[in-house]
């Protein structure tokens, strides 16, 4: 399946990651239609012309006409709907989603999808610390890095599309990556790098810290600003990945702790050399 302009393109879940796919896919003329659970967010939408149309309800007809749908909902959410919805998704139809884990929810997507319907998961490496279609914007797409994330199961007919969509929405980078891969990748990248932001925040109760900080402390804590109820789940559907990265950074914290303990200065430089070397690599990307 190749996109093109007559691709009828179906997002289920229109908050911040539905609505930027969605912008970014209608500014360049696809239709794109859309099934979430308010009525504000669907009128505001069709406003902004972000889609062509959407409804609250489910409905059998809008979900067997579309060719491509695209999942942008918290991990549980997808699950209960494809439970709930699958059986009216047609033969030949390819779905994908944005979600932030994939080996806890893959094999049960696909356990409940109609014969020849193929789900071949992904996501878009991008974000922002508020949510809803109304911060929706496709400008956290174009330094970003989409990652597609197939199983054996999944044809490279499939891939390719998927890959396709990355570029379509204007993605720096499109890569692939086995779920397994995705999962510790993710854990260490995003997941604990959270963690550490969050950390940061309820660490110290000193009142008043917002009229003492530098540039430092808010670009480390930029991600603290959290939305606890998607995040938690991702942590807790990933954790044996999270907790070994948590372990790995408690080894070097307490390195670090150590050399300082010591005066032992020739260590600390030494890890804040290893430190400046790797990140200048992030700096090329």
């Amino acid at each position: 399946m190749k996109i093109t302009l007559d691709t009828k393109i179906l997002i289920v879940g229109l908050g911040l990651m539905g609505g930027s796919y969605a912008m970014a896919l209608s500014k360049q003329g696809y239709k794109v239609r859309a099934i979430t659970t308010t009525q504000k967010s669907i009128d505001y939408a069709v406003e902004h012309n972000l889609i062509l149309s959407g409804t609250t309800t489910p409905e059998p007809k809008l979900i067997a006409d579309a060719d491509l749908i695209i999942f942008a909902l918290y991990p549980h959410t997808f699950l209960e709907w494809i439970e709930e919805y699958g059986h009216w998704i047609t033969q030949g139809t390819l779905i994908t989603d944005v979600t932030g884990v994939k080996t806890a929810i893959i094999d049960r997507i696909d356990a409940l999808l109609p014969d020849n319907v193929e789900f071949i998961a992904s996501h878009p490496m991008a974000g922002r610390e508020v949510y809803g279609v109304k911060n929706a914007t496709d400008q956290i797409f174009k330094d970003a890095n989409f990652i597609v994330t197939p199983t054996k199961r999944n044809s490279e007919d499939a891939c390719k599309t998927c890959e396709q969509l990355g570029h379509i929405l204007g993605f720096a980078t499109v890569t692939r990556l086995t779920p397994q891969e995705h999962d510790d990748m993710i854990g260490f990248l995003s997941q604990l790098t959270h963690c550490i932001a969050i950390s940061l925040m309820t660490c110290n109760d000193s009142p008043n810290l917002e009229n003492y900080t530098g540039d430092s402390f808010r670009d480390l804590t930029r991600i603290a600003r959290i939305n606890d109820e998607m995040w938690s789940e991702l942590f807790l559907l990933n954790k044996e990945n999270l907790i070994s990265h948590m372990e790995k950074f408690e080894l070097e914290f307490d390195k670090l702790k150590q050399a300082l303990m010591d005066n032992d200065i020739k260590s600390v430089r030494e890890m804040m050399r290893k430190s400046t070397e790797r990140r200048a690599k992030f700096d090329q990307n």
